[in-house]
């Protein structure tokens, strides 16, 4: 078989005396079902904290700037109602994108036991990770900074500190699409605010100072429009590498097609679970993914 060049970062052996299993560590005992995936990452944790600040403050703005000042009760109570069930769905997507094991290979597996209960034919393939001694499964890439080569792995992303792969590019996806909501909902808010701040005094339209108002809502207009831009683009390249079935690392490496090609929607209901619900929407419903295919470390 013959060795393409893509394929040229990735170390490939044949058989498995050749990949050197006596010096992997063999994998540690799993922890406890249910145990908590979180990558210990100070740039990670540093801005998931930033992200969580900066939704809680248009959370301030909005409710203590702009509605619960505002005579309009209707007006504040739908708007208030609307925008709180947008930032809880954005905030526990991030969670669910932040503690969800992304689809994380069992490091260390790169064993003789292992390897030979592969039982790989005359011709086959196996990939090896040297960084965390494991067995690739195909599709499979090394975080650098999860120190552990994730299933279907996308990028790493440190506004949730982590990486975006198989397990839970459903929750980073409901993440951009509820922030850039949210984003869209606040700039229309700061815009009725400031017109009916020019038609009415100044003094009576906030519970703050005239100079304060104007900063806070610059602020967040400030805010808003940038993260509607940022987060409008990831939603759009993540529903076209969905729907393309090609992540952003095979695509940037140009990496040949050696799955199955399925229609778009086969494509969405793969990430999102199936049948078609409204639990597409819910960062609380977890997607069918599957059982694991034994074969799949196997080419």
């Amino acid at each position: 078989m013959m060795l393409l060049p893509t394929h040229h970062f990735r170390d490939i052996e044949r058989k498995p005396e050749y990949l050197q299993p006596e010096k992997c560590v063999p994998p540690p005992h799993p922890g406890p079902v249910g145990t908590m995936w979180f990558i210990r990452d100070g740039c990670g944790i540093a801005c998931a904290i930033v992200t969580w600040f900066l939704v809680l403050y248009a959370e301030f703005v909005v409710l203590f700037v702009m509605l619960i000042p505002s005579r309009d009760y209707v007006y504040s109570i739908i708007n208030g109602i609307v925008f709180n069930l947008l930032a809880f769905l954005a905030l526990a997507s991030h969670c669910r994108a932040m503690l969800t094991d992304p689809g994380a290979v069992p490091k260390g597996n790169a064993t003789k036991e292992f390897i030979e209960s592969l039982q790989l034919k005359p011709g086959q393939v196996v990939y090896k990770c040297p960084k965390c001694c494991s067995i690739k499964p195909d599709r499979a890439h090394h975080c650098s900074v999860c120190k552990r080569c994730i299933r279907k792995m996308d990028h790493h992303c440190p506004w949730v500190n982590n990486c975006v792969g198989e397990n839970n590019q459903k929750y980073f996806v409901l993440f951009t699409m509820y922030i850039a909501l949210i984003s869209l909902h606040a700039l229309i808010m700061v815009g009725f605010h400031f017109l009916h701040c020019f038609e009415e005094d100044w003094t009576k339209c906030s519970s703050f100072s005239p100079p304060t108002t104007v900063i806070l809502l610059i602020l967040l207009c400030f805010e808003g429009l940038l993260f509607l831009i940022f987060t409008s683009v990831m939603f759009g390249t993540q529903v076209h590498s969905i729907c393309t079935d090609e992540t952003g690392i095979e695509q940037l490496k140009k990496e040949e097609r050696r799955w199955a090609k399925k229609t778009k929607w086969m494509n969405m209901k793969a990430v999102f679970g199936h049948p078609f619900s409204l639990g597409w929407a819910s960062p609380f419903a977890t997607p069918d993914q599957g059982k694991a295919d034994p074969y799949q470390y196997v080419v």
